[in-house]
């Protein structure tokens, strides 16, 4: 295997993971407005993410980090292609990270309700967004023989790629409800869990014919393979769900999300972007990757900082393990 069908391998673990840990807080900051009835219950939501969500956006600055050292050319070509909707992205996540941090500076109601409508609406955009391109890098997007992208952004907004964003807001939410029902206790335990089968019957519909139709369009047997455990596992997790096994829940539908991204990066493999326009233009692992001397610097560097960046994440979650709830709220604190 060559370094850089390493570093494509690497890229999408990098992006698994974040999906695997931003997607459930996306979903639980999305839950501050279906699942919460009043402000105690909207501040255990923010509470069960609060010591991590930041540290799961550390996934995303790695992987585009990866992917500008390793493949210039396909960064260079998605972040000018892709450039609105990457900045809506990015600009929401900057006013969700503010807005975690700025919601208990001040004690009036208007102030808090403000910032925590902020927290569900930069929460439900990127969820679909990273769906919609993410769904237009494996379906394909107009390249031309100079490796630009040379589309719109109405381009971008296909049937393939919208369905893609509802799986993943859908999915999130789903990962985020379960997630929900793992950390707390008490009444808002039990609704995350009803909620978990509601939105977990629709997102397991639209993950069905959304990896269905990337299997029918650019799919082989190891595709198929990651299409099944997907869908399984899914399946199984919404039966922990009702079985009140809340660690197998969250478990599985991690798996799903693992399961899932993968099967997008093997029906991709050895396109990084495929070009819509003519096969013979599309971005590869070949002719977009860095030189192998910059690979292979880099992947010593990876050897050497990724266990220590698993190690301190790790212990984030280790240390706030244990379930909340209302009554750990105090009425006067802010």
């Amino acid at each position: 295997m060559e370094l850089h069908d390493v570093w494509f391998v690497l890229i999408a673990v990098l992006w698994t993971g974040y999906f695997f840990l931003e997607g459930f807080d996306f979903g639980v900051g999305v839950l501050t407005r279906l699942l919460a009835r009043d402000r105690a219950e909207k501040r255990v939501l923010i509470n069960t993410i609060g010591p991590v969500w930041d540290g799961n956006e550390v996934w995303l600055l790695t992987a585009g980090g990866a992917t500008f050292a390793a493949f210039p050319e396909w960064y260079a070509t998605l972040f000018s292609g892709f450039y609105l909707p990457l900045l809506v992205i990015l600009l929401c996540l900057i006013v969700r990270g503010v807005a975690f941090e700025y919601r208990v500076k001040r004690p009036e109601e208007r102030w808090q309700r403000n910032w925590e409508t902020a927290i569900f609406w930069t929460s439900l955009i990127p969820a679909f967004l990273w769906g919609v391109a993410f769904g237009n890098i494996v379906h394909g997007v107009k390249i031309d023989r100079d490796l630009e992208y040379v589309g719109t952004v109405w381009d971008l907004l296909n049937p393939y790629a919208l369905l893609g964003g509802l799986v993943t807001l859908t999915l999130f939410t789903f990962h985020g409800t379960v997630f929900t029902a793992l950390k707390t206790v008490g009444e808002i335990r039990e609704r995350a869990r009803t909620l978990a089968l509601r939105v977990g019957l629709v997102a397991a519909v639209l993950a069905l014919a959304f990896l269905l139709w990337t299997q029918a369009d650019n799919g082989d047997g190891k595709s198929l393979v990651a299409l099944v455990v997907a869908v399984a596992a899914l399946v199984v997790a919404l039966a922990a769900n009702q079985a009140g096994r809340e660690g197998w829940a969250f478990a599985l539908s991690g798996v799903t999300i693992v399961a899932a991204v993968a099967m997008l990066f093997l029906t991709l493999f050895p396109n990084v972007m495929p070009s819509t326009l003519d096969a013979d233009w599309s971005l590869t692992v070949t002719n977009a990757s860095s030189s192998p001397y910059t690979l292979k610097i880099m992947t010593w560097l990876a050897v050497i900082a990724t266990p220590v960046v698993l190690a301190y994440q790790g212990w984030t979650y280790w240390v706030f393990r244990k379930r909340i709830g209302t009554q750990h709220i105090a009425e006067a604190a802010h």
